[in-house]
């Protein structure tokens, strides 16, 4: 049985909307992040077999395989193939499990997994042109199953399933924000950001020549119970979830490099992690955003686990109800859970943070000194991304 592990994983900082990355083109941000990914490991990038990158707004810039362009773009070898996967918010765990799941299979021996989203210049809705008229994403044969529901509404259902409260998702949207900031001033994440190369535009957009370092996430706000109580609900008109208890548009990208554990050997490098099982689970389409439910039951299933095992989880935070409700169902201890703050602090680029998450739990399992990690996301649809870690 081939091992898998993970030598390298490192990310880009998370730019808020319309902030420190949204001058970048995607390809560039995650071409600059996969060229770090191989020079912090020192291998030779044709050692990489394949690479398969996220992406949810494939259009525009992020269109006709991004992950192969950004590959490119950077210079890095034209004979490593690359493949762009949309499983929506989960595109870039998707996009790792795909890669674990290509060199388990012996198809190759290295491979990256890797993702980015720059929501500040494609926005959400993007690939759903309305001229010219190609027709919707479902149809009346689908609703003849499924009520069509969005994210927003799936994750008020999920909140009046699971009792919790305006209160709770505010309380937890405080977390998240202290969380992130108590990360920072600890250099928690001093191990995986790589600094970008950010163009400055002057007034009209255009490029002035000039580059900002963009070396921290951007989200971060310093608030309080009381101003995240006066926040506007997002959905409905009495419902529990605000702009202070959602998770941020941003822009952003990571990238993980996994092998086999000889592989490794051969080439004299330390693993970070070993990639014990992964899997993407079905859910209900109508709540939506119920996926890492499955998901976690299914990998401490699969592996004779318990949630007490696992020492460090990082679970997207699409909405606080999804975190609540998962915890409510899964009994987890909040202490291990996005320990260093999650979306609704440092944001989620949609097709960048699956590969995001997983950089993060792997940095933090040698950080907290665990053994065992959890990353798992909710998807658009009804899915749910899952990749349980081992720390070496």
């Amino acid at each position: 049985m081939r091992d898998v592990v993970i030598v390298e994983a490192v990310r880009s900082a998370v730019g808020k909307r319309n902030g420190e990355l949204s001058s970048m083109h995607s390809i560039n941000l995650l071409g600059d992040v996969q060229k770090a990914l191989i020079e912090r490991s020192g291998i030779d990038p044709l050692e990489v077999g394949q690479v398969v990158g996220g992406c949810v707004g494939q259009v525009g810039m992020q269109a006709m395989n991004t992950a192969r362009n950004a590959w490119l773009a950077a210079g890095l070898p034209l004979e490593v193939a690359a493949t762009t996967v949309d499983a929506q918010c989960g595109s870039s765990q998707q996009a790792t499990n795909l890669a674990y799941s290509l060199v388990k299979a012996g198809v190759v021996d290295v491979a990256v997994g890797c993702g980015v989203e720059l929501m500040s210049q494609v926005k959400m809705g993007s690939t759903i042109p309305k001229d010219p008229n190609v027709g919707v994403p479902v149809n009346s044969r689908y609703w003849e199953h499924y009520e069509w529901t969005s994210q927003f509404e799936g994750a008020e259902r999920i909140a009046d399933q699971w009792g919790i409260s305006r209160a709770d998702c505010d309380e937890f949207g405080l977390r998240s924000q202290e969380l992130a900031a108590k990360a920072w001033a600890e250099d928690a994440f001093a191990t995986q950001i790589v600094p970008v190369e950010a163009p400055v535009l002057d007034d009209e957009g255009n490029d002035t020549g000039q580059t900002i370092t963009v070396t921290r996430d951007g989200g971060l706000r310093d608030t309080t119970l009381e101003a995240l109580g006066g926040l506007k609900p997002v959905a409905r008109e009495d419902g529990v979830h605000t702009a202070g208890s959602s998770s941020q548009i941003s822009d952003g990208a990571g990238a993980v490099l996994l092998m086999t554990a000889d592989k490794a050997e051969e080439l004299g490098l330390n693993p970070l992690a070993r990639v014990v099982d992964t899997c993407l689970t079905g859910s209900d389409p109508v709540l939506m955003l119920t996926g890492p439910h499955e998901a976690t039951h299914k990998l401490l299933r699969d592996n004779d686990l318990a949630m007490s095992d696992i020492g460090v989880v990082e679970i997207n935070e699409a909405f606080a109800s999804v975190v609540l409700s998962w915890e409510k169902e899964l009994g987890a201890d909040m202490a291990t859970v996005n320990p260093n703050g999650g979306a609704i602090a440092l944001g989620h680029p949609l097709g960048g943070t699956g590969a995001i998450l997983t950089t993060k739990a792997v940095h933090e399992l040698h950080r907290a000194d665990q053994e065992f990690g959890l990353v798992t996301m909710c998807c658009g649809g009804g899915l749910g991304t899952g990749t349980l870690l081992q720390r070496l």
